[in-house]
C-alpha cells in the first residue's frame, strides 16, 4: 500500500466554556469510534455543536483506544478495522504503526465534519439536575443536557486478577495494556496470561526474543476455518443476550475462538502454543502450578482484558442485579435518556458504527417527542 500523502495536523484541544454551567441537547462522552459516529450522525439529524451537542474526551489527542496500542502493531496486523461512516480509510503503508496511522485518521476525520470535540476533559459523575436533565460534572466545567451517549470504552480499565502470591514476585508484571514490545524481554523468561487475540500477539513477538510459558483459565479453542459472518453474528448476539439480561459481557473469543491470524501462525511455528492451565499460586522468583511443577520467571504480562470505564455513571444507578447496566438497544433500561455505546455487543469497530448512529436517532426521536409534549 502507498503511504498517505496527506500531512497530519494536530488537532488543537477546544477549551471548555468558562462559564458555570452549560446548557446543551446532548452530551457525548468520549472520542473513539463509538463516539465520533455518534457525534457523525447528532449532526447528520441536525444537531449543532455547541447548542445542539458537545463531544467530551479525556485523552489530549484523538485517537481514542488505537492512540495507546503497543508500537509494534502495524497497520498490516490490524484485522476488523472498519472506517468510520462518511470518510473513507486512507491507504497507510502496511509497516506503519496503527498508533500513529489511525490516530492520524481520526483527527482528520473530526476536523472534516466540524465534530470540536473538548479534550482533554474528565467526566467526574453524571447525575440528576432536575427538570428532566442531567448533570455532567467534569475538571474542565459542567454541562446540563437532556440526553447522554456514553462512549468510554474499556481501554481506562485494565483487568488485573489477584493470585496468592501477587505481592512477593519479584519480577515484572504488567497488563497488556502496558506492553511496549518484545526487546524489553530479551533473554527472559516470560510468562504470558491470558486467552484472547491480545495473549497471540504478544507471545508471537515476546517468543522470538525470550523463553516464553503461556497459560489460561480454559482450554483455547482455535479456529482454523477463516472468520465469517455468521460467527460474527453469533458472538455478538451472546452478547446481546448478556447485555439484555443485566449481566456483565462474555468474551467474545469464548464464542469465536481463535481464528488464523498471522501472529497465531508465528506464535505456532515458534512453539509458543503449548498452553498450561492457570499456576496456584505466585513466589517470588516463579509461579507454582497445582500438581507441583514450577517456573521460575522474569516477568508475568496480564493479557486478560479490561473492564467498562462506566464509573462516573455510579450516581445514576444504572447498575441491575446482575452486575451490568441493562440495555434496550442502546438506552439503559433504568433511565433512557442514557445510551451506551461501544458498550457490550458494541464493543467492536462495525459495531460502535451502528451503536453510534442508532444511539442519534433514539436521542432525537426522544427530544422531539419532548419538544411535541411541550408545545
Amino acid at each position: 500500500m502507498v503511504e498517505h500523502a496527506t500531512e497530519a495536523v494536530p488537532t488543537a484541544p477546544v477549551p471548555a466554556a468558562d462559564v458555570d454551567v452549560v446548557d446543551v441537547d446532548v452530551v457525548v462522552v468520549g472520542a473513539g469510534q463509538a463516539g465520533l459516529s455518534a457525534a457523525f450522525h447528532l449532526r447528520r439529524r441536525g444537531f449543532e455543536p455547541g447548542e445542539g451537542f458537545v463531544v467530551l474526551d479525556a485523552d489530549d489527542s484523538p485517537g481514542g483506544a488505537w492512540a495507546h496500542r503497543p508500537p509494534t502493531l502495524t497497520m498490516a496486523a490490524v484485522h476488523g478495522f472498519h472506517e468510520l461512516p462518511g470518510m473513507p480509510l486512507p491507504p497507510f503503508a502496511a509497516q506503519r504503526p496503527a498508533r500513529d496511522a489511525l490516530p492520524e485518521y481520526f483527527a482528520a476525520y473530526e476536523r472534516a465534519h466540524d465534530l470540536r470535540v473538548r479534550r482533554p476533559v474528565h467526566v467526574r459523575a453524571v447525575r440528576e439536575a432536575g427538570d428532566g436533565r442531567l448533570l455532567v460534572e467534569s475538571d474542565a466545567g459542567r454541562w446540563t443536557t437532556r440526553a447522554l451517549i456514553n462512549a468510554t470504552g474499556t481501554w481506562t480499565r485494565p483487568f488485573l486478577p489477584y493470585y496468592p502470591g501477587a505481592e512477593l514476585f519479584r519480577g515484572r508484571q504488567l497488563h497488556s495494556s502496558e506492553y511496549g514490545g518484545p526487546a524489553e524481554f530479551a533473554g527472559q523468561r516470560v510468562l504470558v496470561v491470558g486467552g484472547g487475540a491480545s495473549a497471540i500477539q504478544i507471545l508471537a513477538e515476546t517468543a522470538e526474543v525470550a523463553r516464553t510459558l503461556w497459560a489460561t483459565r480454559r482450554p483455547p479453542r482455535f479456529r482454523e476455518a477463516a472468520f465469517t459472518p455468521e460467527i460474527g453474528r453469533e458472538a455478538v448476539a451472546m452478547v446481546a443476550r448478556r447485555v439484555r439480561a443485566g449481566l456483565p459481557s462474555a468474551s467474545v473469543v469464548s464464542v469465536t475462538g481463535l481464528p488464523p491470524t498471522p501472529a497465531l501462525l508465528r506464535a505456532r511455528e515458534l512453539g509458543a502454543l503449548e498452553r498450561l492451565p492457570m499456576f496456584e499460586r505466585l513466589t517470588a522468583d516463579g509461579a507454582v502450578w497445582p500438581d507441583g511443577h514450577v517456573e521460575q520467571l522474569d516477568a508475568v504480562v496480564w493479557a486478560t482484558g479490561f473492564r467498562p470505564e462506566i464509573a462516573h455513571l455510579a450516581p445514576l444507578g444504572l447498575r441491575a442485579p446482575g452486575g451490568g447496566i441493562q440495555l434496550d438497544g442502546t438506552a439503559a433500561v433504568a433511565d433512557r435518556r442514557v445510551h451506551l455505546v461501544g458498550y457490550g455487543p458494541s464493543a467492536s469497530t462495525v459495531g460502535a458504527n451502528r451503536a453510534g448512529r442508532a444511539a442519534a436517532v433514539a436521542v432525537d426521536r426522544m427530544l422531539a417527542t419532548e419538544r411535541v409534549a411541550m408545545a
